[in-house]
């Protein structure tokens, strides 16, 4: 039976969600129905369809009681919005339905597992949180928590596991008929550890091991981890919590980290050989991913930053979105993510200008636009190298977002100090790049919110919000020094698409 909690939120989305215009959203990135969005949940194949749910607060777009919001896609470009699939209804999940993930079952049901919060009090006044996993079983659509919940507490953590830091199950099966989890923990020494557990039937399960830990050095609390195998690797996922500045590779706060190494199941489990970023922009956090039938490792996350989540547009209906789903590789120890193939398909026009010399700030016919794919080659002229190469998006006389590139150092920097938000907050980013004799390929997505820049054919991934004026579509070029420019532009059409 459908608890109040749920129905209420259901009546809320189908009242307000409606009314909010499709050009008052991104074109192709996907968005709550109304109100607030963070963590993708429950990224996953079931029945033939791509689902995803995600963390959602419906009235209001700030962050508060966890509800799961739902959408399912064919193609990661066309969303169709379900109703909200979860809320915090049960004495275990009273203070929230917090992120987890989904599977279909072999008799055809969908099922859900997720972290189920209890708020309570310390002796001393303090509030804390006491969290569960719990699970929830249904057909894509409609979901009823089982009697079992919590399957997971307290007493299925090791010895020095937290029960305040205990969420974010991510779930997978395996083809030996068990399912597998991995959990993200908080330790005795205060930093965070990724745990793997096991069950035949997802209600009963057992601990197997700490699949790695943090020891201080990554952040604290690794939350939103995810595991699997790819090109020979395995790769372990995570978003941690209190980040130190590391270089230019790991900035401050709450940031997100790929390890990728091997793992040999019955012997130590998981070794790290390789540690980098996730993503190097601005707006990137709790990354998941799904395995496509045709054997695509695909990546979605939440395309906001916490740190700034207080900077919204004045009267926004909704908050939060999603980037773009990306295919995952390894090549050489480095995980490599590119724009979902599908995104071809909504190719347009196509403009293209070959070897353009760039010296000062230049404009190209027919290269401008809001929501569009565009590659930008730069590379020297000759034996003259140039000292740096801007590209300027979403611009008119007042905005702007830059892109710029310094050979000589190898680093690429988003600034989006002018595109329109006026609050005093991070805007601007940097981070290295592989040199390639002053050579730069970088191919940049454009919606109506956010600006998207994939290095050298997926080395590196860059992502940031913006909220500019949608008037605001010129593109220019500029270098110091002299540079060669090759440039492929196509306009993205979602004239068919759902609201999205």
């Amino acid at each position: 039976m459908m608890s109040k909690a749920l129905r209420d939120a259901r009546d809320f989305e189908n009242q307000y969600g409606p009314h909010i215009p499709d050009n008052e959203r991104p074109a192709y990135h996907v968005t709550p129905t109304i109100g607030w969005m963070n963590d993708p949940n429950g990224f996953s194949v079931y029945k033939g369809e791509y689902h995803l749910f995600y963390q959602y607060h419906p009235y209001s777009n700030e962050w508060g009681p966890m509800h799961w919001g739902h959408v399912k896609t064919r193609d990661f470009l066309h969303w169709e919005r379900l109703p909200a699939a979860l809320a915090p209804d049960a004495d275990y999940d009273r203070a929230g339905c917090f992120s987890g993930s989904a599977v279909e079952l072999p008799d055809g049901r969908q099922l859900l597992m997720y972290t189920g919060v209890q708020r309570g009090h310390t002796p001393d006044g303090f509030i804390q949180d006491v969290q569960t996993q719990c699970i929830a079983v249904g057909d894509g659509v409609d979901f009823e928590k089982t009697e079992e919940n919590p399957v997971l507490d307290g007493k299925d953590l090791p010895q020095d596991g937290s029960t305040v830091d205990f969420r974010d199950p991510k779930l997978w099966r395996e083809d030996d008929g068990n399912y597998y989890a991995v959990i993200g923990n908080r330790t005795a020494d205060g930093s965070g550890a990724i745990l793997l557990y096991r069950s035949s039937d997802c209600k009963k399960w057992e601990f197997v091991r700490t699949l790695d830990r943090c020891c201080n050095q990554y952040g604290k609390m690794w939350e939103c981890p995810d595991f699997f195998p790819l090109d020979g690797k395995h790769v372990l996922l995570t978003s941690p919590q209190e980040m130190t500045p590391v270089g230019l590779e790991f900035h401050a706060g709450n940031g997100t980290v790929c390890l990728i190494g091997d793992y040999v199941p019955q012997k130590k489990g998981f070794s790290r050989q390789f540690v980098q970023a996730i993503d190097y922009g601005l707006d990137f956090y709790a990354p998941q991913t799904l395995l496509t039938p045709d054997g695509r490792r695909i990546m979605i996350a939440w395309m906001q930053n916490w740190s700034t989540v207080g900077a919204k547009p004045y009267h926004c209906r909704w908050f939060g979105q999603t980037t773009i789903p990306r295919e995952l590789s390894v090549r050489d120890g480095r995980l490599y993510q590119n724009p979902v193939r599908e995104l071809e398909s909504a190719r347009g026009q196509c403009v293209i200008h070959r070897n353009i010399p760039v010296s000062g700030e230049v404009n190209l016919p027919g290269i401008q636009g809001r929501v569009l794919d565009m590659t930008v080659t730069v590379r020297p002229t000759g034996e003259e190298r140039y000292r740096w190469f801007r590209v300027r998006v979403a611009k008119d006389g007042e905005h702007e977002t830059i892109i710029r590139y310094r050979p000589s150092q190898s680093t690429l920097k988003i600034d989006r100090t002018r595109s329109g938000l006026p609050h005093d907050i991070v805007h601007t980013r940097s981070f290295l790049v592989r040199p390639r004799d002053g050579e730069m390929k970088m191919r940049i997505l454009l919606d109506r919110y956010s600006v998207e820049i994939f290095v050298n054919d997926g080395e590196q991934a860059a992502s940031t919000v913006i909220y500019t004026p949608q008037e605001a579509d010129a593109i220019t070029f500029e270098a110091g020094g002299a540079a060669l420019v090759d440039v492929e532009k196509y306009e993205l059409r979602f004239d068919d698409s759902e609201e999205s």
